[in-house]
């Protein structure tokens, strides 16, 4: 089989309930997308038979593949996912908050401008609490790496496999989406941040917690300290 064109990355943590349901959604929208895709399950880290779920659906599915990584953390998934990725359109996303529809409307963005980051900027969150802790995280990170972006930590992400500065991410954590915004702002890599009016989590529970967001908020002054240096 020929490489496909997109490469779509959705990390799996102790997801096992919903990633069947979840991978058959996109399949059935990703139909009306004109290029081949693949979908690369990475299960991180233990918990669940998550793993045995993906690996069942990999076998019945010639488009889906599954991966592990036997640590966790979302950006050692990340990282991992794209390490196997094939295609020359790469995207990564939350499967537990990516509706079908929004996939598929960023990667017929991304086919649309082939030289572009396109970037989900969603408007619309659980709660007070996530959004106003979304709003402090995301001002610390304007501050620290002069970005115009909103939603920091917004998914999907889609980008072009020449923009290979992206496949250079070091962070193994949640720091990854905020290392790949400022990663684009340093190497001038143009972005197009497309609204997304739903994000309503679908499956899975939220592991956001107050103790967490300010570890973010810690973590985000650490990411900015590394990456201070100039760029060589």
């Amino acid at each position: 089989m020929s490489d496909p064109v997109v490469s779509i990355v959705l990390p799996v943590y102790r997801q096992a309930e919903f990633i069947g349901r979840t991978v058959q959604g996109y399949q059935d929208a990703l139909t009306r997308l004109p290029q081949s895709y693949e979908m690369i399950l990475v299960v991180n880290g233990n918990g669940d038979n998550s793993l045995d779920v993906c690996q069942a659906l990999a076998t019945r599915s010639a488009n889906v593949r599954a991966v592990h990584a036997a640590e966790a953390g979302w950006g050692r998934a990340v990282k991992h996912g794209l390490e196997q990725a094939r295609g020359a359109v790469l995207c990564y996303t939350n499967a537990a908050r990516t509706n079908p529809g929004d996939l598929l409307l960023m990667l017929l963005y991304a086919v649309a401008h082939p030289a572009v980051v396109i970037k989900a900027n969603r408007r619309i969150r659980d709660s007070a609490k996530r959004r106003i802790g979304s709003v402090l995280f995301n001002l610390e990170c304007r501050a620290l790496f002069d970005l115009a972006t909103w939603d920091i930590n917004g998914t999907p992400k889609v980008f072009p496999r020449t923009f290979d500065k992206l496949l250079r991410l070091s962070r193994n954590d949640d720091m990854i989406d905020a290392e790949f915004v400022a990663t684009c702002r340093r190497a001038q890599y143009p972005m197009l941040e497309v609204p997304i009016l739903f994000s309503q989590r679908h499956g899975g529970a939220s592991t956001t917690t107050i103790r967490s967001a300010f570890r973010m908020y810690w973590r985000a002054f650490g990411l900015w300290q590394s990456m201070k240096a100039p760029s060589q």
